[in-house]
């Protein structure tokens, strides 16, 4: 690409094609679908040249309760170095209030911007991989409950809360867009039929992705993961929050590999929003 002059633009569906390519051209494997459900969801910045190639891109989800994340923060490498990625981030920070919590799940190479730029470490994420991967059986628990049943509609209510529990701020437009996207979408429900925990899985390009994934302790958390992987023998992917060690034993018991602990970082505030140890696996790392 030439030198020229790079214009921020807002982000539209029509953006999408020149989108993926642009996620390719670094390794990630974003699709039409999971696009469309970031756009529902959020806004997307990006650059154009004077030829309108897109050249950069980046995404914020602002959820319900003082709570943003941003992900998907891409310069093409000829593009590099002309401040390209600090005009994405600021201006997806300007987007929300400074009483906003803004997360974010960073790549070694975007760990020194996102430190200027005022964030820091929270936790570590630990992502885990598996290949041609096989359920083990679907555990058995006391009087079979909770019991894992299909998702309905009637259920978004009760997802949104437990998803909001989990997180730390309701996430309703995200919650939504998820089920209408997911190859799968389970609850899990007590004796007395209440909703206590839930997951998607997406069918990616490359991975089947497990998340989110709630649940009110890690047993049920590993049957509703073992009904969702069911019958799939090809490549998984499961992203776990700091704190879920015996859903990470789980893991690697069958077989996954913690490739690597991105680190969760924060600005306009010290920690992440509290949560209540129910989230164990996130949706991707843009949503957070």
């Amino acid at each position: 690409m030439k030198n020229t002059t790079y214009l921020l633009h807002t982000l539209t569906q029509q953006d999408i094609p020149a989108l993926i390519a642009l996620s390719g051209s670094v390794g990630w494997d974003y699709d039409e679908a999971e696009l469309r459900t970031v756009l529902s969801a959020g806004s997307m910045f990006g650059h154009k040249d004077e030829d309108e190639q897109l050249v950069s891109c980046s995404a914020i989800l602002c959820y319900d309760d003082q709570l943003a994340s941003i992900g998907m923060v891409i310069v093409h490498d000829s593009c590099r170095g002309y401040g390209l990625g600090r005009e994405l981030m600021q201006a997806c920070m300007s987007f929300v209030s400074k009483e906003t919590t803004i997360m974010l799940i960073s790549t070694p190479a975007g760990k020194p911007l996102y430190e200027g730029l005022g964030f820091t470490t929270a936790e570590p994420l630990h992502k885990c991989l598996r290949d041609h991967f096989s359920p083990p059986a679907i555990p058995s628990m006391n009087a079979d409950y909770p019991v894992i049943l299909p998702m309905q509609q009637e259920d978004v209510a009760a997802i949104i809360e437990l998803d909001g529990q989990a997180v730390g701020s309701k996430r309703s437009l995200f919650v939504q867009a998820r089920m209408k996207q997911a190859a799968s979408s389970l609850v899990a429900k007590d004796a007395a039929g209440k909703t206590v925990g839930f997951g998607f899985s997406i069918q990616g390009p490359v991975n089947l992705i497990i998340g989110p994934l709630v649940a009110p302790d890690s047993a049920t958390a590993i049957r509703i993961f073992c009904h969702l992987t069911q019958g799939h023998t090809g490549k998984l992917r499961v992203d776990v929050p700091n704190g879920q060690g015996a859903f990470l034993h789980f893991l690697e018991q069958n077989g996954f590999t913690k490739v690597s602990e991105p680190p969760v970082m924060v600005a306009n505030a010290n920690q992440l929003p509290q949560r209540n140890g129910t989230y164990y696996g996130i949706a991707a790392q843009i949503f957070g």
